[in-house]
């Protein structure tokens, strides 16, 4: 074999870090966001936080549609009194006040007990180990093995702590925080603890085999099951764990007052940095040209540099996708769920001029706030479903809403098959397949036609025997 050298020329893309770093800005939170750029501060002498009554730049401020989704036009909407710019709008937590949590609740109460001091260790560390809904996530053998106490200490005072309120605290199980909330209402017999055993069967709805094993009638199983359903699973709801938590919104969605939508990016998400120029031209007289102090002074200057085009590019980027989305689903900020369109990537992707990668990262965790509510971005992508007449085809989110409202809708005497919704749809123009039927209801939490008529033929029995007593 002959060797022989030669040159070849080719073409490929390489990603450089700061294109990598641009990249990852679009899919970080505003959270994330304001860390990363804080770290960026710090490391970064040149940079410096904008004043807040800096406005953001012409091409970031919420444009306004108007007319018909496939002719709308853009501008900017003029200041009025019933149009709240979103950096003109409070926080949510200054309007929360911070109620009493439930381990605040507890140790009150345990105050309030007449402990030894012994008891009132254990207490306290069985306190430390309960989570907000209420339930113990310690065994009790198991912290008094850890903290070397006599197990028969630990379930006395455990015993004690399960009287405190709310009822139902201080439970391991399901099973018995039911039975601590019957026993404290003086219900907890044979045949309801026979029933409280055997909850799995109360899921299913088997209530054939739960008279039997109770030993007792259908009248008798339905008080039973009314008690039941007065009680309170979670207990340790009613108090909240900490600080309020909430969806900090990425962009606002108004009515605006010329016809049309506003759409505008939340200041309060939006970190802004600018570059102390001062000190820049300060730092550069003192330092040499060819000195190693001037090679960090420009590089510096040209990492604040990218930062800045970055933001405003992620800003714009934003702004960019969210728009088209409202220009896709302006049916649905009209009417509801029902009109929403099927939509997905690269649709959007193609009317911005973006690809489907850069969409979908703008879209993950990022929220809007609409006058139906707040969503994440992601939820206005939805699967389309074929229409029966060759019309517009339908979203997979409305069809799921339209098979929620129909059930919703049934009584006794009409209980719909997942035979009988797809018929309904059809009768729409929405095509859908009984077993595409069954796979949303079950997705949904809706239970079997029969297992439906079977309650509420159960339910009807013990309103009635409620309104006779």
């Amino acid at each position: 074999m002959k060797s022989s050298f030669g040159l070849l020329q080719k073409q490929s893309l390489a990603a450089s870090p700061q294109l990598i770093e641009s990249i990852r800005l679009l899919q970080l939170t505003h959270a994330e966001l304001h860390q990363f750029v804080d770290q960026e501060l710090e490391k970064n002498p040149l940079l410096e936080h904008a004043p807040n009554d800096d406005g953001l730049s012409g091409e970031a401020e919420g444009p306004t549609w108007s007319g018909s989704p496939d002719h709308p036009r853009q501008g900017k909407s003029q200041p009025n009194e019933t149009n709240t710019a979103p950096g003109d709008r409070p926080a949510f937590e200054e309007f929360v006040a911070l109620a009493e949590t439930l381990h605040d609740h507890v140790a009150r109460q345990i105050s309030l007990t007449a402990f030894t001091p012994h008891e009132r260790l254990i207490a306290s560390q069985l306190a430390g180990h309960l989570d907000d809904t209420g339930y113990l996530q310690a065994s009790p053998s198991d912290l008094a093995g850890y903290k070397n106490i006599p197990p028969a200490d630990v379930e006395r005072v455990l015993g004690t702590l399960q009287h405190f309120d709310p009822p139902g605290i201080f439970a391991r199980t399901l099973g018995e925080c039911l039975e601590i909330q019957l026993r404290q209402r003086n219900r907890f017999d044979p045949a309801m603890a026979v029933l409280i055993a055997n909850l799995e069967m109360l899921a299913q709805r088997d209530f054939q085999t739960l008279k039997q094993r109770c030993g007792v009638d259908e009248e008798d199983l339905l008080d039973m099951l009314q008690e039941i359903r007065a009680l309170d699973p979670k207990p340790g709801n009613a108090f909240q764990s900490g600080a309020p938590e909430c969806v900090v919104p990425d962009v606002w969605v108004t009515p605006s007052p010329g016809g049309g939508w506003q759409i505008e990016l939340d200041p309060n998400t939006l970190p802004r940095v600018l570059i102390n120029q001062s000190y820049v031209a300060e730092v550069s007289c003192r330092a040499a040209k060819k000195s190693k102090d001037m090679t960090f002074i420009n590089e510096c200057l040209q990492n604040a540099n990218w930062l800045i085009r970055s933001l405003d590019q992620r800003a714009k980027t934003i702004l960019k996708v969210a728009t088209e989305i409202v220009r896709q689903q302006e049916a649905f900020l009209e009417y509801g769920v029902a009109h929403l369109r099927p939509l997905n990537l690269r649709t959007v992707a193609d009317a911005i001029n973006m690809h489907e990668s850069t969409v979908s990262r703008v879209t993950s965790n990022k929220y809007m706030v609409t006058p139906r509510g707040v969503f994440e971005l992601k939820y206005f992508f939805t699967v389309a479903i074929a229409s029966c007449e060759g019309g517009d085809a339908h979203s997979a989110e409305a069809v799921r809403h339209r098979i929620k409202a129909m059930v919703a809708e049934e009584s006794l005497d009409n209980v719909l098959s997942d035979d009988d919704i797809a018929d309904r749809l059809k009768e729409c123009g929405i095509h859908l397949a009984r077993r595409t039927v069954t796979k949303y209801r079950e997705a949904m939490n809706i239970p079997s036609s029969i297992q439906r008529r079977r309650e509420k033929r159960l339910w009807r029995d013990g309103d009635r025997g409620l309104k006779a007593s």
